[in-house]
């Protein structure tokens, strides 16, 4: 928790604010570019191709690329599905169909003069005999039963199929399969004996019409092959090419040669890249906190602190990157919590938001996509923020879990809608998203107190712990100052009040009220709130021995804070709660010794050596107040003080003295380097003036007989 700063946004930029962005800039650099460059090295040395993988081989990055492999097998394939060409041809077939056809009728004319007019029996025995030499004797003696009618059945079947067979492509290396199923095509009504002639006829009369060329079986097949189209192969981020102890094939050497794995060199490309994102990451970041944070800008401790949560959470993304849902696992929220407890909110989402770039560009190709885990990242952090606010009790982390988770959960489903993910990926991501959310809140509430302590800055715990009656200087100054303990209990009401009226911080303003006074403790008695009735030291001081005895509780009190370990934040409003204001009563006296010898301050003379006193002498030495809680307490303070002293405490004596001082103070110009504006100054007046009238407010005045009335019923009251 840092207090707002006086530093004005519009402030030169010198030549130490860019030697420290340029220092700052150079560190953070280069270990986030070697963060992110963490894949750019080949993670599998000595692969070979045929050799089992000796770990698993993953691609580094989201690529397609022209797979020459998958080309090769593809040509290959779609060569060997080309049937075996032949020389068919219709012409062809028809020529040859005509050639057999005129073989077939001059052996049947043969047979057709043995049934001629005027053949004798035996004249057609002789002749059926020699006639169609190639039959078997069950054929022949088929045919030598034969009457005209029924030759001419047969003849005419057995030259219809000769022609269709001819006719249609009839391929020699299918000549024999044809012929053994002659039997098969023969129709026409004929008797088994008969079809089994039809066919031995037909038979020696087939021929090929269609043969296998070698040649044209070779041009369809390149043809074939050069129809195929390019293979695209294509990897996501994280995919494995091959698992451990597989043989590597073709396809998977193809794409470790691809990304370079077996090289021993940089991928230089992907390193530019991420140097180029991790300058612009960088750049924003301090340009923003200089620009808009100046108060973070000029502590180193804040800084640090900026860029180690920064390193820590970039490299939490590198490791889970493309890891299925371990990104959303992570709890990357607690970066937007811890930093708007410690710091602030706008700090807080500017941080959140460059985490959710960068996780978009780690996992640019992984599961659920860049833009989804992007969303994820920054709208589950803006919930974070705005639900833990203060993180002042435990409770609070608690809620801001719960926040972050359902805030999550939406993200995830609404996602899923857009169709990136199926119903079991969702269930998968939202239970990542319950140890994310529920990871960020226990890391938060158990890390925000030991961080702001090692980093120096301040947080509610702690200031819940000051303010503790019984811490230790809080203690010292009940037993060692009894009137300044009280008089800072009473500024810090009154700091408390005016802070919750403009928007402050109400704890850190009642805080550094209750420590703001606490050197006194090395002079009690030279503090009139501490000198009970007794007598008053500087009644025998001048002015000058004065002054210099009340300035010295400021440097008193910086060396007792120190020493007890008070945070450097509450030592700071101890010199501002006093800024450079004048001690007007030691001021004054000074003015009136002076003027004495002349005559007073009603001549002439005396005002001019009245004049003559060195104001500086009786002023604080500052620095203004910082911030608007320092401001207020320096009103608090003076404002408490001053009413203390009245005889009469009615509203009218308390607005006119509570305007007296703001309008020394505003004069005094104790304003000019924090950001109060007229109206913070009105409510703090108004504030001031509200909690006074409570603290002094008047008791009825009860008359002597009523009070003796009283006591008697009291005491009545006890005895029995």
């Amino acid at each position: 928790m840092l207090t707002s700063s006086s530093a004005h946004t519009d402030a030169a930029f010198t030549r130490r604010d860019l030697g420290r962005l340029l220092a700052a800039s150079a560190l953070l650099i280069a270990a986030m570019s070697a963060i992110l460059g963490l894949d750019v090295l080949p993670a599998q040395p000595s692969l070979e191709l045929g050799m089992p993988a000796p770990a698993v081989v993953q691609a580094p990055r989201a690529a397609a690329y022209t797979s020459q492999v998958l080309t090769e097998q593809a040509r290959q394939a779609a060569s060997a599905a080309v049937e075996p060409q032949y020389t068919y041809t219709a012409a062809g077939a028809a020529a040859v169909a005509a050639q057999q056809a005129r073989a077939f009728e001059q052996e049947a004319q043969v047979v057709d003069a043995a049934y001629a007019p005027g053949v004798t029996d035996l004249g057609r025995q002789a002749i059926l005999a020699s006639a169609l030499g190639n039959l078997t004797s069950a054929d022949r003696k088929t045919l030598m039963n034969l009457t005209p009618e029924r030759w001419t059945a047969v003849r005419t079947e057995a030259a219809r199929v000769l022609s269709s067979l001819e006719t249609a492509e009839l391929r020699d290396s299918e000549l024999a399969l044809v012929q053994a199923n002659l039997t098969d095509r023969m129709a026409g009504g004929l008797s088994p004996d008969e079809i089994s002639l039809a066919a031995a006829i037909v038979r020696p009369l087939l021929v090929p019409n269609s043969t296998y060329s070698e040649q044209l079986t070779q041009q369809a097949k390149a043809a074939a092959a050069a129809a195929v189209q390019p293979v695209q192969q294509s990897w996501e981020q994280g995919e494995t090419i091959v698992a451990n102890g597989v043989r590597i094939d073709d396809v998977a050497y193809e794409a470790i040669t691809y990304f370079g794995l077996n090289q021993g060199g940089l991928d230089v490309a992907r390193l530019i890249g991420f140097l180029v994102l991790s300058i612009l990451t960088v750049a924003l970041l301090l340009v923003w906190t200089w620009r808009f944070r100046r108060e973070f800008w000029h502590r180193n401790n804040v800084l640090l602190l900026l860029s180690l949560i920064l390193l820590v959470a970039v490299l939490a993304l590198k490791l889970t990157a493309g890891r299925y849902w371990l990104p959303y696992a992570l709890p990357l929220s607690a970066v937007g919590m811890l930093v708007t407890v410690l710091l602030d909110g706008g700090a807080a989402l500017v941080l959140t938001s460059l985490l959710a770039i960068l996780a978009a560009a780690v996992n640019g190709g992984g599961y659920g996509g860049g833009l989804e885990l992007a969303a994820y990242i920054l709208l589950g952090g803006i919930a974070g923020m705005v639900a833990v606010r203060r993180g002042d009790r435990l409770s609070v982390f608690v809620r801001a879990g719960a926040a972050v988770f359902v805030v999550q959960s939406v993200v995830i489903v609404t996602f899923a809608l857009l169709g990136r993910q199926d119903v079991r990926g969702v269930l998968e991501l939202i239970g990542a998203s319950a140890v994310s959310s529920g990871g960020a809140a226990v890391a938060t509430a158990g890390s925000v107190a030991v961080v702001g302590s090692v980093f120096g800055i301040l947080t509610v715990f702690q200031l819940l712990e000051l303010a503790n009656p019984s811490a230790p200087l809080l203690r010292r100054l009940l037993v060692e100052t009894p009137g300044t303990y009280h008089h800072s209990l009473m500024v810090g009401n009154l700091a408390e009040r005016a802070a919750e009226a403009i928007g402050a911080d109400p704890l850190v303003a009642r805080v550094a009220a209750y420590y703001h006074d606490v050197g006194k403790l090395s002079n009690p008695v030279a503090f009139i709130e501490n000198q009970a009735g007794g007598e008053n030291i500087h009644d025998e001081l001048d002015p000058e021995q004065s002054a210099a005895l009340l300035k010295s509780h400021i440097s008193a009190g910086i060396d007792i804070a120190y020493e007890a370990g008070l945070p450097k934040q509450l030592i700071a409003f101890i010199p501002q709660h006093h800024g450079t204001g004048v001690m007007s009563y030691f001021y004054a006296r000074a003015r009136e010794i002076a003027a004495a010898p002349h005559g007073g301050l009603d001549t002439p003379e005396g005002r001019k050596a009245a004049d003559a006193v060195d104001v500086r002498k009786f002023r604080h030495g500052g620095p203004k107040p910082q911030s608007r809680e320092a401001a207020i307490i320096m009103l608090a303070d003076s404002v408490e003080a001053s009413v203390r002293s009245l005889s009469s405490r009615d509203e009218a004596a308390i607005r006119a003295m509570v305007g007296r001082i703001f309008e020394e103070r505003i004069s005094d110009d104790q304003f000019d380097e924090c950001d109060l504006t007229l109206r913070d100054l009105e409510r703090i007046r108004e504030a001031f003036v509200g909690q006074l009238l409570g603290m002094y407010h008047q008791r009825i005045a009860y008359p002597q007989n009523k009070v003796v009335e009283l006591e008697s019923r009291r005491a009545a009251s006890g005895e029995e």
